[in-house]
Formats: structure tokens, sequence, C-alpha cells
């Protein structure tokens, strides 16, 4: 600071009544002799409190003073000044606008030179605001001693093995592999990113979950249908964590308020799988979400999914039909879009000319004309559908029927000579039935274009590497499956004690629950007389359906998965 401006100020602070003239004198001679910050000299001799002393010169100079005490710092407002140039300087940066705009925290806003010098290193134009230089310095310190904490956190995590894993953009570009090491060194954080996606791929895990608490931050990875918890890190690497993965995704980094969608593609070990990202704001900071889309671990074998020999017989006999519709009902992740994908891939031959309208797309399939939804530009199931009517198609497969419009079209396509597919959400087959007429869909309409209705659940399977022998079952568990015990008697019972392969749970991988419901003309009966989906049960029972429960209780007997699965994923009728 100038000598000008250091008697400007000491005058003003003398004019105002907070220290005596000899104390301002004091102050400079010892400034001078000792050299050092005018400023410090007035603190240190007691002549006045910091905090006033900071609060006067905001307000002289028109500025907001502002509280460091609990304020929470962002590491990627950090990251826009060199760390030399933060501690000589003793500024704090603590947010920006969405122009070039730095909002920083300094105890001397009058000088010019390190505005100068912050200006310069950052590329930012510098927004000044005042605060006591202790608290400056002490959240430097907060902040840099959290940040090598964080840096040992990650390389704990990453110590294990790391996979090369390249970012690939919109373009299907690849990020060299130069840059990609490169970052690493200087930012730790996009190894621990890395590193979480890479495992997670590893894992074979459909979902990975990345939350923020007030003192953690949780890492978790949907295994199998299951979430499972994988790491336990610092919360202060939320903010870098987050950012990260948006700037990955494509989606805007400075916007927190408000939920963002995004995608990417990632190559590890030479594949490349597309995820889908989505972030929404907690009171602890972004929760992330990543969707992982990898191809390998999709089955188009509709032997392999797990069905009977008689509901696979059903099933393949009605996508052969030339015309109607095929509903598949069940929760999310419980495997639709699997069963259908097979389904497709079983019809998809060069004689015909299969589409779908999807949303989103999770896998593309050759020789297939999928279409993406995008209610923004006007196009959503209903109008794909319309259009998809003038495309000569032989099998149309809509997404999901959430209205009575996408409805209507959907049996219309199906009672003109279209093999339908679609989906619902309705907890069993027969349900189903009820869920379409509750739409706005006539009984008569139904009965004429509802060819066949799959209820479906994805069931845990019993880890091959730990399946053991379970001696004894307590009754009251194999009577909560609906059976008694003497129907398992002569039955050998398997579970899985838990090893590193199975990440001590017990079980590896999935297999599908189905409830398949042809519709005859018997049943068609009860639905034009407006039989409730519980008659409708009853009627396919006697036609030989098996239920959801049912189905399980076979697996549980084949030693294919645990009478505690069924029970997770299957309800009682």
């Amino acid at each position: 600071m100038t000598n000008r401006l250091l008697m400007k100020l000491g005058e003003e602070l003398v004019a105002a009544g907070y220290i005596g003239g000899k104390q301002l004198q004091e102050a400079l001679k010892i400034q001078r002799t000792s050299g050092g910050d005018f400023y410090d000299r007035l603190v240190e001799k007691g002549y006045i409190d910091e905090r006033t002393l900071a609060m006067f010169i905001a307000g002289q100079k028109n500025l907001p003073y502002i509280s460091l005490d609990d304020i929470e710092i962002d590491p990627e407002v950090m990251d826009f000044i060199p760390e030399k140039v933060i501690r000589r300087s003793i500024v704090l940066p603590i947010g920006r606008n969405d122009g070039r705009e730095l909002t920083v925290a300094m105890a001397n806003p009058l000088d010019l030179s390190i505005i100068s010098d912050i200006e310069f290193a950052s590329g930012f134009l510098v927004v000044p605001v005042v605060s006591e230089k202790s608290s400056i310095k002490k959240a430097i310190n907060r902040f840099y001693d959290q940040s090598k904490d964080a840096y040992a956190d990650i390389m704990q995590v990453v110590k294990k093995e790391e996979k090369n894993l390249e970012v690939v953009n919109s373009a299907k570009e690849e990020v060299g592999s130069e840059e990609l090491a490169s970052a690493a060194k200087e930012a730790p954080i996009v190894r621990l990113a890395n590193f979480i996606v890479a495992e997670a791929i590893t894992k074979k895990t459909s979902d990975i979950h990345i939350e923020p608490y007030e003192d953690e931050l949780r890492v978790r990875f949907r295994i199998d249908g299951v979430l499972q918890q994988v790491m336990n890190l610092s919360r202060h690497l939320q903010p870098g964590l987050s950012s990260r993965i948006k700037v990955m995704s494509g989606m805007d980094i400075s916007e927190r308020r408000i939920p963002q969608d995004g995608r990417m593609k990632v190559r590890v070990e030479g594949r490349t799988i597309d995820m889908r990202v989505n972030s929404i704001p907690t009171i602890f900071g972004e929760k992330i979400v990543l969707r992982i889309l990898d191809e390998s671990n999709l089955v188009l074998d509709l032997a392999k999914l797990g069905f009977e020999a008689q509901e696979l017989a059903e099933f393949s006999k009605a996508i052969q039909s030339p015309y109607g519709m095929i509903v598949v009902t069940g929760p999310t992740g419980s495997g639709k879009t699997t069963t259908l994908y097979s389904a497709l891939d079983a019809v998809n031959k060069e004689g015909t000319n299969v589409m779908t309208a999807e949303d989103p797309v999770e896998y593309y399939l050759k020789g297939i004309n999928q279409v993406q939804m995008n209610e923004k530009a006007g196009l959503n199931f209903a109008s794909a559908l319309r259009s998809f009517l003038r495309q000569d198609p032989d099998v149309i497969l809509v997404g999901e029927i959430r209205d009575l419009e996408t409805a209507e079209i959907a049996v219309k396509a199906a009672q003109t000579g279209h093999l339908v597919l679609s989906t619902l959400h309705t907890n069993d087959a027969p349900t189903t039935i009820d869920r379409l007429i509750n739409i706005g869909i006539p009984p008569f309409i139904v009965i004429t274009s509802v060819i066949l209705v799959i209820a479906q659940r994805l069931i845990r399977k019993i880890c091959p590497s730990c399946k053991a022998v379970i001696p004894k079952i307590p009754e009251e568990k194999v009577q909560s499956l609906g059976i008694e015990a003497k129907e398992l008697e002569g039955v050998t019972l398997y579970g899985g004690k838990g090893c590193d392969l199975c990440n001590q749970t017990g079980y590896k991988g999935r297999i599908g629950l189905y409830e398949v419901f042809p519709l005859n003309d018997d049943v068609n009966h009860l639905i034009i007389q407006g039989a409730p989906s519980s008659e409708l049960r009853k009627a396919a029972a006697a036609l030989g359906m098996r239920t959801i429960r049912e189905s399980g209780i076979r697996k549980v007997k084949a030693g294919i998965t645990t009478i505690d699965e069924v029970l997770r994923v299957s309800a009682k009728k």
C-alpha cells in the first residue's frame, strides 16, 4: 500500500474516532522502521479491534463485509488462483458469477497491486469483499490442510490397481492419454473419479451413487440390484468430485441449484461404455447418480433370461405373431428392457422393419431403427407412434404406455397388422388388464389387441464360489413363502457364505422370475364381463400360469437362489 493511501486510511480512522492522532503517528513510525503492513501494526498494538477495522474499511469503500468462520470453501473456485498467490497475498476466492468475475475476500482491498496480481494469475476480474486478515489466514490453512487430507484419502482409495479409463466426448473423440496423465498429476480428484467409474464397471455395477452428507461423502454401487457401500470419503471431496463428473458428462458446473442430466462415454480395457448421469441438489451438496449401460452385460438370448420351458414357449409363440400387443410389466430395474430387447433380437430379420420409441435409448441394437424421445422438441411416445405408422413397420416397441393417447395409438397399431411391444408399471400380469382399462381403453379393444402379458422381477443368484448347503431352514420362514414345510422335504437348499468374488454378499449375478399370462377365449370372456383382476388371476392359474412367487420357489428348489431373495422381490398371492 502506498504512503498516500496509508495516510488517507489513518486519517479516516482518526476522523471517525477509532484511533487517536498519536496512535496513528506511532503506527506509521513502526511501519517505516520495521516494515510490514500498516494494517498489522494497528491491530498488533491494540489500537483497534481487527473486526472493527475490517468493517470500517468495508464501509469506507462501500464494499461488503463477510465473516469467513462458517463459510464452505469451494475447491473449484480455489483452483482459479495458484496457492502461492493466495498465500502471498493473503486472499481467499469465495465465488464467481456466470461471467468472468471472481469474488475475493481481502483484508486490504486498497492494495491495487494485489488485485492486479490476482487478475493476471486467474484471468478473472476481481470483485473484492472485506474480511479480517486472521480469518483469511485461518481459512487458507484450513482449506489446504483439508486438501492434504483429501489427497491422502484419494491415494488410499486408488492405491489399488488403477484401470486405464479414458473419457470420450460426444463427438467420440478420445481425450489423449498424455493429457489425462498430466491432469491426474495436477488434480488428484481426476484420479478418484476415474477410479470410481472403472471400479464400478469392473464389478458389473448398474448404478453409482455419490451422496454427500454432513460429515462424509458416501459412494455406493448397485450390484445385482442391491446398493452396497464401497467408499466413505472426506466430505471435503464433494464439490470437486461432483464438478469433475459434471465436466465429464457435459453438464453445467456453475449450476448447482437445479437437477441436471448428462451423458458420457468412457473407454475401459478396450471397451467403450455409455453412461447416463443425473445430479440433484441436496441440503449438503449435489448427489450424483451414474447409470452404467454396459452392452457386454446385455443378454439377448431368451433361453438364458430365466424363463421356464412352458413360459418360454408362450413368449416365443407370441413374438412370432404377425400382429397384436405384448405388454411387459414390473417395477424399475426389473429387467423389462432386457426382455424386450431379447424379443426384438429374436424377430430382427432382414425382411422385418423394426422401430422403437425409447426414453432413453439404453443400448444400440444393430439393424433396428431406434428413436430417442425429446419432449422439449415435441417428440413423445404418441407422436413417434403416429410417425412410425407411416414408416411401414412390422414390429414396434413403445418404451412405456403412460397415457391414453399413447395407449390408443398402440392398440390401433396392434389391430392393424403390427406386432407391438411395450411396458407398464403394474405389480402383476392380471392387474395390467385393469390398468389398460383404467387408462381408457375399452375392454373389447383390450381383448382384440393384447395377446400376452408378462410380469417380471430380477432375483439374485447364489454365488457359485461360496455356495454351500444350508442344513435347516426355520419352518416359519418356509411358511412365509405360502407353502408347507413338507413341500421342501428331500430338497437340498443352498446359500452363499460370502467371499471376495461376491463382495461378501453370498450372491453373484441375477436371473428373472416371470409371470406369463396369455389371453385366450376364457380370459377374454371374463374381461368383457368386467371381472376384477383377482378373478383373472384365478382363471390364469387354472390355465397353468405361475405367479412370480411360484417361479421363485422353483428356483429355490433348483438351488439357484434363496428363500430370503424370493421373499424380498415377490408378494404372496
